[in-house]
């Protein structure tokens, strides 16, 4: 009998040992967004205590619209020591302007502040003035980091929102990978970071990619596959100006002169190792356009991208560069 009572425990055992992890999902509000994480745990533990705090943690570092952050003590010329997400954040940020020489530039915040989106999307009220004056103080190169403090020679106001929003997703990815989790999807605002597979559905993780939709409905251009990767997407098809003839120009603005892009591309998707380097390259390949992507991109094989683009005739075209999946 207690022959039979030990073989029972032990099949209880083997099949507790055995059973699938649980598939966790969480979502909430961050950064003026939404986020949302999948992930499986064999301990079944949720998360968004956590999450909620390494939230806040991030805010108080390069949030500018959190007056008491850190980023914006340095921008109203406080001499603060950074903290290590700060540092982090900003050593990647100025690896980035050098390889992009300039076409990512975290300093051009006051320039693209100053540019108000009129009613309809028009260009109203341009003080080229005033432009030409805030241009002045632009350039990453300008300033750096010595002994945990900002050096910087002039006023320059510095703002992170083209790469915080990815370092969010890596943040919280990098926090489950320290937990033992080996199966994650993390987004927040659409910029996503995978990590082995969806066990739920015994597959990679799948993923969608927006249509440009000028009139805001959602649909997808392409789903692809993504494992062990992150990906960021910029799209102008939301925000952008109409001058007098009819051009569009994006939201982003371009570094070198202070005036919104001139673009024909609508979207970049951009898939990279980790989610803050894919959301700082998707920013600066909307401003360096099509050839000078697929010209930086042959010299750059750890980036893939994936483009949307109007031709003269108006209409959509695509382009894929570096293996970027289908």
């Amino acid at each position: 009998m207690n022959k039979i009572l030990l073989s029972f425990s032990l099949l209880l055992l083997v099949f507790s040992c055995q059973q699938e992890p649980k598939n966790i999902k969480l979502s909430g509000p961050v950064f003026g967004t939404s986020y949302s994480a999948q992930y499986h745990s064999e301990d079944d533990i949720n998360y968004k205590e956590q999450f909620d705090s390494l939230f806040n943690v991030v805010n108080e570092s390069m949030s500018t619209y959190i007056p008491e952050s850190t980023i914006s003590k340095l921008n109203k010329g406080e001499e603060v020591m950074v903290d290590k997400h700060f540092t982090r954040v900003f050593e990647n940020a100025k690896l980035i302007y050098r390889k992009t020489e300039g076409a990512f530039d975290p300093t051009i915040g006051a320039v693209v502040n100053a540019w108000d989106f009129g009613p309809e999307g028009k260009i109203t009220n341009v003080d080229s003035t005033a432009i030409d004056s805030l241009m002045k103080s632009v350039g990453f190169n300008r300033m750096g980091l010595k002994n945990g403090k900002l050096i910087k020679s002039s006023p320059s106001f510095l703002d992170f929102n083209a790469i915080a929003k990815g370092y969010g997703v890596d943040v919280l990815g990098e926090f489950l990978e320290s937990k033992g989790v080996t199966d994650y999807l993390v987004e927040i605002g659409g910029e996503i970071r995978a990590r082995g597979i969806n066990l739920e559905k015994q597959s990679t993780w799948k993923v969608g990619i927006d249509d440009p939709n000028f009139e805001g409905e959602q649909s997808y251009s392409k789903v692809i596959p993504l494992q062990d990767e992150a990906m960021a997407t910029s799209g102008t098809y939301r925000k952008f100006k109409i001058d007098e003839n009819g051009n569009r120009y994006a939201h982003i603005i371009d570094t070198k002169t202070g005036y919104p892009s001139k673009t024909n591309i609508l979207s970049v998707s951009v898939i990279a190792e980790d989610c803050m380097t894919a959301d700082a390259y998707a920013t600066a390949f909307q401003a360096m356009g099509i050839e000078n992507v697929t010209e930086f991109l042959y010299r750059h094989s750890e980036l893939k991208a994936f483009i949307i683009f109007e031709n003269d005739k108006n209409a959509l075209e695509t382009v894929s560069l570096n293996d970027f999946p289908d």
